[in-house]
């Protein structure tokens, strides 16, 4: 974006929505910025108006239904201050009309909508500011009383507001008639902001940019929160906006039945989906990529939703890996994920942080089941992890995805199928054979290289995972109780 084109563009100042406006508001026109009571339009707005201020431009905050101390304590749970901003508070104009006024022929709705107008005009003229907030569009349609009179009112106040280079935001509340656009045809651009209150957990918010004209934004939903400090939008991930060269190497482990397994290692820039029942190992096994990632001299990065972290850390430790010293070191930011408190929006915005900014090459997830229970559907499960999966793959980060299959032996059930979005598929199965319980491990899918497509036995002991030789004597170990078919007894476990 050159210079020139910068100065056109009145930045929100708001983290992600520039982005999705693609650079901002363009000045000098009127914008509306629609939602319910509660999703955050004053937020934005104030902000929108504290970023022009600290640019040294004048700004103009008309209030029609909020108070100023109402404005400024919304400001103090933020930690913002407001004394940078002229702010004005629209006293309801009936409240000024003398007796003899109201009790005129006229209609009150006239004089009401008329002193209204000039007020803002008059307070406009005193100020002069570049930016401007209008509070509420709500007010003015109900003194207006008719969508003709309605649509001729706001165009007077778009053609006023640009003739004066003024750059607008025209909140409305939408608690009125829904279903009027008036201001849809009128206003350059129109932003809404919705609120989805699911079964369980916090609300969550989202934006989504209705109209722009003349300019190419990012379409689509974008999840939206509400901190401490403002307001934040993620937008929506686009992985083909997001290419990186990088050399597709192979990413070897410290086992070498592990390695032979899966045709030499892993390669960089590619998935894997560890799916199997719970206790099967699959963060085990994942854990065992990072330490290998760390010893390379790599960054990793490992989202955790099920399992709490001190625990985590603990039993890892048991097993010769040390995650607290890696962490300490800055080779490994290890996440705890509520899925409860996520947004999927907000999910991959930390994903990003720590591939872009913190330069991590090994992404582990662990594990699909709770990052389900962060979304909205299956559907849109689906669409986040292709769009996730196919950017790290862009970036050459390598991830690595598990599941837990509902079940434990027999025929498993998969809560999402996402084995043909994968890059490589290790299976991990119990199975019973000589009044034991076992564990055997193969590799189902691997789209870059051959691999090993036997079937291997392995165990977990205070040294990780130990890998035996190929189960070439049983016939159904994947239904976890297979046939004997060969002579040969069942070979122990041995580290390789």
């Amino acid at each position: 974006m050159t210079e020139t084109t910068e100065n056109q563009q009145a930045k929100t100042g708001i983290e992600g929505l520039d982005d999705v406006l693609g650079g901002g508001f363009e000045r000098g026109r009127s914008y509306l910025l629609e939602g319910n009571p509660g999703t955050g339009k004053t937020t934005i707005a104030l902000q929108f108006l504290m970023t022009g201020a600290l640019g040294g431009e004048r700004c103009l905050y008309i209030s029609l239904s909020e108070t100023e101390d109402e404005l400024h304590a919304t400001a103090r749970s933020h930690g913002w201050s407001l004394d940078n901003l002229d702010l004005f508070e629209l006293v309801p104009p009936e409240n000024l009309l003398d007796e003899r006024q109201q009790q005129s022929l006229l209609y009150s709705s006239d004089l009401e909508l008329g002193e209204t107008t000039k007020r803002i005009f008059n307070k406009f003229e005193e100020i002069r500011p570049s930016r401007v907030v209008l509070d509420s569009l709500s007010e003015i349609r109900l003194l207006a009383q008719s969508s003709l009179r309605y649509r001729r009112q706001i165009l007077a106040l778009k053609h006023y507001f640009a003739g004066q280079d003024a750059t607008v935001l025209m909140l409305d509340d939408m608690t009125t008639d829904s279903n009027d656009k008036t201001v849809h045809s009128v206003a350059h651009g129109v932003v809404r902001l919705e609120e989805v209150a699911p079964d369980y957990g916090p609300e969550r918010r989202r934006m989504r940019v209705i109209k722009y004209r003349g300019r190419r934004f990012r379409g689509g939903f974008h999840d939206l929160s509400i901190h401490t400090g403002g307001v934040k939008i993620f937008p929506r991930l686009v992985s083909g906006e997001h290419h990186k060269r990088f050399e597709r190497t192979m990413l070897e482990t410290d086992s070498l039945a592990l390695n032979a397994l899966l045709g030499g290692g892993v390669e960089r820039g590619s998935s894997v989906l560890l799916l199997g029942p719970a206790g099967t190992g699959k963060s085990l096994l994942a854990l065992t990529f990072i330490k290998t990632a760390v010893a390379r001299g790599e960054r990793a990065a490992m989202f955790v939703f099920d399992e709490e972290i001190d625990l985590l850390i603990q039993r890892s430790l048991k097993l010769d890996i040390d995650l607290e010293a890696m962490i300490k070191t800055g080779n490994l930011v290890l996440e705890q994920v509520d899925a409860a408190e996520l947004t999927p929006g907000e999910f991959s915005s930390r994903v990003r942080h720590c591939v872009e900014t913190l330069g991590a090459r090994t992404i582990v997830i662990d594990s699909l089941n709770g990052y389900n229970a962060s979304m909205p559907g299956e559907h849109a499960l689906i669409l986040h992890i292709h769009e996730l999966l196919q950017y790290l793959n862009r970036q050459g980060a390598t991830t690595f995805l598990t599941v837990a299959q509902h079940g434990l032996v027999g025929d498993m059930k998969t809560p999402v199928d996402v084995t043909y979005i994968a890059d490589t598929v290790i299976l991990l199965r119990y199975f019973e054979a000589m009044g034991r319980v076992r564990r055997a491990i193969s590799v189902v899918k691997k789209r870059m290289s051959m691999h090993e497509d036997s079937i291997r036995e392995y165990s977990i002991n205070n040294q990780g995972m130990a890998f035996g030789p190929p189960l070439t004597d049983f016939q159904g170990v994947l239904k976890g109780v297979p046939v004997l078919v060969g002579s040969a007894p069942l070979p122990g476990v041995k580290p390789q």
